[in-house]
């Protein structure tokens, strides 16, 4: 399947299914390079229905603690670009889930970016999410991905402008990530109040599907999530399983658990 459709897909199913989609993230490499093809199937087979592989980087000003610590054992592991999109080529052999890459710009611009572009959709990988580029800025770096037939997602947060919240609409492709908090990432007992406008407020402006992460981490979470949006993003609570578990040998088999507990599919 073309990786421009993959995702689109993804969503318009979980949408007949009556549920929302289930986003995960994933730190590349953490806990060693060797084993993330296998944690991803693992999660693929909880009910993630999008894989968000996250290429590590020194300065993760938006991640909390969990994430943060991942992607520092993932780097001092050896993790680098070339790792992960090698990491995303043999998912890709395994698994017709979507992938899209979380990263910062630094990493990738490092990388060159017409050069990320092509060896991305070479490697089956769908789309990325810019976690730090500006969304004012980001004119020529969506009309690469789009030559490419890479999906493009942006974030939403609460403390978005108007404007930036068009913008973020017109350069989204595949969804719209929905930050739920101001702040840093990381698990959290109730979901954010306010999310539920926010949503609504870019229903209004793009009919993208929207996912909403920071702070999920439970099955009430995502069942509450999935009556007003069309996705919910895990990622500090799957990255916990993966610090606590990173030393055994059934680290897979505890983050396929932990997921099936978010998905709701026992």
């Amino acid at each position: 399947m073309p990786s421009s459709e993959r995702i689109a897909r993804c969503f318009q199913a979980c949408k007949e299914a009556g549920r929302p989609a289930l986003v995960a993230y994933l730190t590349a490499g953490d806990p060693h390079p060797d084993r993330t093809v296998e944690l991803a199937l693992a999660l693929e087979r909880g009910g993630a229905d999008v894989l968000e592989l996250g290429v590590p980087f020194s300065d993760p000003i938006a991640d909390g603690p969990v994430i943060q610590h991942a992607s520092d054992r993932a780097l001092h592991a050896g993790t680098t670009v070339v790792r992960v999109l090698a990491m995303a080529r043999e998912i890709r052999a395994h698994s017709e889930m979507p992938i899209v890459l979380f990263s910062y710009m630094n990493p990738l611009l490092r990388y060159g970016f017409d050069r990320l572009c092509t060896d991305a959709q070479a490697a089956g990988i769908d789309g990325c999410l810019f976690t730090d580029l500006s969304v004012e800025e980001a004119d020529s770096t969506v009309a690469s991905m789009k030559t490419h037939g890479l999906d493009t997602v942006f974030m939403a947060a609460p403390t978005s402008t108007e404007r930036r919240l068009k913008l973020v609409a017109e350069y989204s492709t595949g969804f719209v990530y929905v930050v739920s908090r101001t702040g840093v990432t990381g698990e959290q007992a109730t979901v954010a109040g306010g999310v539920h406008e926010l949503v609504d407020q870019l229903k209004a402006l793009t009919p993208l599907p929207l996912a909403v992460g920071f702070g999920v981490s439970r099955r009430e979470h995502v069942e509450a999530i999935g009556g007003y949006a069309d996705g919910v993003v895990v990622g500090s609570a799957l990255m916990r399983v993966v610090e606590q578990y990173g030393a055994s040998a059934d680290l897979a088999a505890q983050l396929e658990s932990f997921t099936r507990g978010l998905s709701g599919r026992l």
